[in-house]
């Protein structure tokens, strides 16, 4: 099945030219089975490929697929390849798992949509996008995944281009993403020409990673700082995560499928594959780890006063996309992309689920109209309750195994730091609150649904029911594959992206090393102890249990006090709930200041010396025509006098000359 391969990003793409081309023809019956049928595909060719490459011995479970020559000029040549690792078919079963259900959901949820087809199309061709660039052997069949999945995410996000809104959000997630894009690029021509001058003129991944240690260090710094702006323009990391929250003016299963379980992770996956080049750079492993742990915080805290439900999810996914690059800072690749597989499940319920509450709603997103739900749609009620389980961390389900494994890599591994990893625990504890808020409002207290939608409140059809439940059920196992050591576990995951990612190699601790860290290595011969790791593992339990204790104590016990606290707090409060007005910001410091540039430009320069140097020669040439017309005037007594005045000076001439 390996030599397969190429069937994963064909089907979807098959998908996108049959409902591209004749979707509205054949009819919505046809697109419907087209549609998931082209994903569903994939992923069962996905899986049978996982299960070939499992049989084999660690050490040869990388298989490489060259379709044909793509670009040959001189001694460079790209190809349009496929590569098989672990890591690419773990994000393989990924993309296409987690996208077949969220197809099989859209059915039943844009069911009376007038873009049905044009939905589906767009939603097929981002699947073949994004499995090109979790596939590919290259950096430039990545890159055309890479800027394929911005186009797609511009088309979807702006998918109701009717409203202002929605196509406002598609602009802005389109524009912020070039800026990532344009240092991702240049990140790549550096990779290019730096190891050009050692005479190796490709951008395979296998030969650039087996000549990587020919760069010296400040290269391969530059090199991995430059691809890491790209991966915060995709995964939406400070400062280029505003375009994230905004995007949810897009249908609910595409903020589920792009916005929680595949493009966003897309920076979290190219820095994984890239670990021996940051593994040179650790200035820029820092860089990446402080930005993620900062994300993660600064987006949580934003979390606490939204009300529209899907913005909630929204900076819930940026600051679980900060875990992840926290973890691949610190050098613990493998962890960033198991907590990136359960995040895929979780956090893809929780955005069907708040669109099953939309769906009984008629739309509805503030959660301040909502309320006592649980009982008129039990099935979204225990599934988004056992996805805030997960992702509060809560032992037993999928976002413990994965968060917790993060959050003891950053305390105890070389690269990390105390400091990380009470940043991180803190956010943990952000994260329980504001999720358990969004669920208490929703689904508990007392009914606050206009009068007029309360009658029509039901539970969602079985085709967008039963993606819940198995999202729900993955949700809960999904995190078995990475059971700790410490409590009896194999950490399977771990082993298996071994061959790719390792751990790193080994770095000097850093200068201001924990104290507490220290001690504890000491009495532990050396080496942090089990206890130690339990022991932080209780820690980060408790921190969620509190959150969600005070989420249960403001808005279930005396759901009155949150408002008080926020006439007490008002300023604070204020400030929080506009998002510590970065958007603002922004438009100040670049919007505006790029408008007034433009419009600097087109007053001084171009009406001033473009068109007044264009228009200055048409008027000399008028001046001069006006002049030169006057000599001819049409009388033939003008033209004779003309000849006789013009013989008289040629004889004069002559005469003249004659004497000298």
């Amino acid at each position: 099945m390996l030599e397969y391969v190429w069937l994963i990003p064909l089907f979807p793409f098959i998908g996108f030219l049959i409902n591209g081309l004749l979707g509205k023809r054949l009819g919505k019956g046809v697109v419907s089975v087209v549609g998931p049928s082209a994903i569903g595909l994939s992923f069962l060719t996905s899986i049978l490929i996982f299960f070939e490459l499992i049989q084999r011995p660690p050490g040869e479970r990388l298989f490489e697929k060259v379709l044909f020559d793509w670009v040959v000029s001189g001694s460079f040549q790209t190809v349009i390849g496929y590569q098989i690792d672990p890591l690419s078919i773990l994000m393989a079963l990924v993309v296409t798992g987690v996208s077949f259900f969220i197809h099989i959901y859209s059915v039943g949820y844009m069911h009376d949509d007038p873009g049905y087809t044009r939905y589906f199309t767009y939603l097929n061709l981002f699947v073949f996008m994004m499995l090109n660039l979790v596939l590919a052997n290259n950096f430039l069949l990545m890159f055309v995944g890479w800027e394929g999945v911005g186009l797609c995410s511009y088309l979807l996000i702006g998918f109701w281009y009717e409203k202002d809104s929605a196509s406002n959000a598609g602009k802005k997630a389109f524009v912020v993403n070039r800026v990532g894009d344009f240092g991702f690029i240049l990140g790549m021509f550096l990779l290019f020409t730096s190891l050009g001058q050692h005479g190796i003129w490709t951008l395979d991944f296998t030969e650039v990673f087996a000549n990587v240690g020919k760069l010296d260090t400040a290269t391969a710094t530059a090199i991995a700082l430059l691809l890491f702006v790209g991966a915060c323009g995709k995964s939406a990391q400070i400062p280029l995560y505003v375009w994230l929250p905004d995007a949810m003016e897009g249908p609910t299963p595409v903020s589920s499928l792009i916005h929680a379980a595949t493009m966003v992770t897309a920076g979290v996956y190219m820095v994984a594959r890239c670990s021996i080049l940051y593994n040179m750079a650790p200035i820029a492993m820092a860089v990446v780890a402080i930005v993620g742990c900062a994300t993660a915080i600064f987006t949580a805290s934003i979390g606490f006063c939204q009300y529209d439900i899907k913005k909630i999810l929204a900076y819930s996914t940026i600051s679980q996309l900060g875990y992840m690059f926290l973890a691949v800072g610190v050098g613990a690749y493998a962890a960033g992309i198991f907590h990136l597989m359960t995040h895929a499940f979780f956090k893809g319920l929780l955005f069907l689920g708040a669109g099953s509450v939309m769906h009984a709603l008629s739309g509805e997103l503030d959660i301040r109209k909502m309320g006592a739900l649980r009982k008129k749609i039990p099935i979204t009620f225990v599934t988004f309750f056992i996805a805030t389980l997960a992702i509060a961390g809560i032992p037993g389900l999928s976002g413990f195994f994965s968060k917790d494994e993060i959050l003891w890599m950053a305390f105890s591994s070389q690269r990390g730091h105390f400091l990380l990893w009470l940043v991180a625990a803190v956010a943990a504890g952000m994260t329980a609150f504001y999720m358990f808020r969004a669920l208490f409002m929703a689904f508990f207290g007392e009914s606050r649904v206009d009068h007029h939608v309360a009658h029509h409140i039901h539970e969602s059809p079985k085709i967008m029911t039963i993606p819940l439940m198995v999202l729900a059920f993955l949700s809960i196992v999904g995190g078995y594959v990475g059971v700790p050591h410490v409590l009896g576990g194999a950490n399977h995951i771990h082993e298996f992206l071994a061959p790719v990612v390792g751990n790193g190699p080994p770095v000097k601790a850093h200068a201001s090393f924990s104290l507490i860290q220290e001690a504890w290595a000491a009495g532990a011969g050396g080496e942090h102890s089990a206890t130690l790791e339990l022991l932080l593992m209780a820690v980060s339990v408790v921190i969620a249990l509190i959150g969600i204790g005070i989420a249960y104590f403001l808005y279930l016990k005396n759901p009155a006090l949150p408002k008080m606290l926020a006439q007490r707090w008002r300023g604070l409060y204020q400030l929080v709930s506009n998002k510590y007005y970065v958007d603002e910001l922004y438009q100040v410091l670049f919007v505006n200041s790029l408008k007034n540039l433009g419009r600097g430009l087109w007053k001084g320069f171009d009406d001033l010396v473009i068109d007044g140097t264009v228009n200055g020669i048409a008027y000399l040439i008028g001046w001069l025509s006006g002049v030169m017309r006057k000599v001819q005037t049409g009388l033939v007594q003008n033209y004779a006098f003309s000849i006789v005045l013009g013989g008289l000076i040629l004889v004069i001439y002559y005469i003249i000359r004659g004497f000298f």
